[in-house]
């Protein structure tokens, strides 16, 4: 799992099969020590309801298939959670 901020919406009127009825985010990953973005955004299915500016759980490979109901879903990336808060207690990590 990691954490994400939704940047945007897909839309794809001529998709596979299998995708119709699922909504598509674009998410940006997020490292949840700092809010920091990272690394490339990314495609998810969103399952839940999630809105562009809020922070999302998400899920990748099989994990994201299962979510999304069905193993053989082409997806890489399903939203399963919006994240209301987090609390990290930064005294027990490591220096890097």
């Amino acid at each position: 799992m990691q954490v994400a901020k939704v940047i945007g919406n897909i839309w794809a009127t001529r998709k596979e099969e299998k995708l119709a009825g699922l909504k598509l985010l674009l998410v940006q990953p997020i490292n949840p020590l700092n809010g920091e973005l990272y690394r490339i955004p990314i495609v998810a299915a969103d399952i839940i309801g999630a809105g562009v500016g809020e922070t999302v759980v998400v899920v990748g490979g099989s994990s994201a298939r299962s979510a999304a109901g069905d193993m053989m879903i082409p997806v890489d990336a399903t939203v399963v959670g919006i994240v209301d808060d987090q609390d990290v207690d930064a005294s027990v990590l490591q220096p890097t």
